[in-house]
């Protein structure tokens, strides 16, 4: 057999100019890393706790309504002055309607509170209106945040249940591990570096399923394909091919997510900041893990083609087949 006969085997009906990318090579390593950074993540999370925001809290939110434009930066340095520190501070539709988030005032009382804030949001030349400041106290903080982690566990379910149903059992518990490893790390950071921990960074949690789910699905898809119409492949072989056939779509897909989010990041303000960082931060991740946590776990878990080819129940077969 010629090294050309054997190259082309290998290639497996591939173009002979096109590189399959050894993917799981550096399976193990992956592997390791991931588990290091998953428990740091949880001891961070474990010791240094998030630091939630006033969604889970509790605070006071109030409407402004002004005659002339304003920026929020202005709002906020208003605010501080008068004594309410940590207002965040983000426009409604216009420049004119903003919202202002800030902590408990234990020092006001509620009766008094809308009149503080009031005069605090004057700014020169620009007379502002305030028709609704609302107390959210800190048990309802804690039902949201009870009902938060509930929504995301149930988001990882039925992961579970349609990863199973499309495609197999074993490539499902390797897409919800690498849910819960992009989760954990994402949250991780946050406890790491104290950042706030609001609804809008659960919102990105839940939108790093959705990119991470999508990515495992594609590669799943694949692998799929290819286990049923590549002969003579070892898995690894198989699942190597799959990902370098998905690689140019994966980073397509991340690089178009990745530039709407640094504009979040640049332009969307202090509404959408710790929305885009977070988001930043799982794409990275989700997209790493798509491939070293998700394919790898199913191959460790001894993935192959028996998997994908429907089996004939011998009620079918001919009686008459010759052994």
């Amino acid at each position: 057999m010629t090294e050309n006969t054997q190259l082309n085997q290998k290639q497996y009906g591939r173009p002979e100019d096109e590189r399959i990318i050894p993917f799981m090579k550096i399976a193990l390593p992956a592997a390791v890393f991931s588990i290091i950074l998953t428990v740091a993540s949880i001891f961070f999370i474990a010791t240094k706790g998030l630091n939630l925001g006033l969604d889970f809290t509790g605070g006071v939110s109030a409407e402004l309504n002004y005659t002339n434009p304003v920026k929020p930066d202005d709002v906020t340095q208003a605010l501080s002055k008068a004594g309410f520190d940590d207002a965040v501070v983000q426009t409604l539709g216009s420049e004119r309607d903003l919202m202002v988030r800030m902590p408990v005032q234990e020092d006001i009382e509620a009766e008094d509170l809308t009149k503080a804030v009031t005069a605090a949001v004057q700014l020169p030349g620009n007379a502002a209106q305030v028709p609704k400041v609302d107390v959210v106290g800190g048990q309802v903080g804690n039902e949201l945040y009870v009902r938060s982690a509930g929504a995301v566990a149930l988001a990882l379910l039925l992961m579970l249940v349609y990863v199973t149903i499309r495609f197999e059992f074993k490539l499902a518990m390797g897409a919800v591990l690498s849910l819960f490893h992009d989760i954990v790390v994402t949250i991780g950071i946050f406890a790491m570096m104290q950042w706030p921990f609001d609804l809008t960074v659960l919102a990105a949690l839940l939108a790093i399923i959705g990119f991470s789910l999508n990515d495992n699905i594609v590669v799943s898809d694949r692998i799929r394909e290819n286990f049923r119409k590549i002969r003579g492949a070892e898995p690894v072989e198989i699942i190597n091919i799959a990902l370098t056939e998905t690689l140019r779509r994966t980073i397509h897909t991340s690089m178009t997510l990745l530039l709407v989010v640094v504009a979040m990041m640049i332009m969307g303000g202090a509404g959408l900041k710790w929305f885009s960082i977070a988001m930043f931060v799982g794409v990275f991740v989700g997209t790493y893990s798509s491939i070293y946590i998700g394919t790898a776990f199913a191959l460790w878990r001894g993935l192959n083609r028996q998997d994908f080819i429907v089996q004939v129940k011998p009620e079918f077969e001919d009686e008459n087949q010759l052994p």
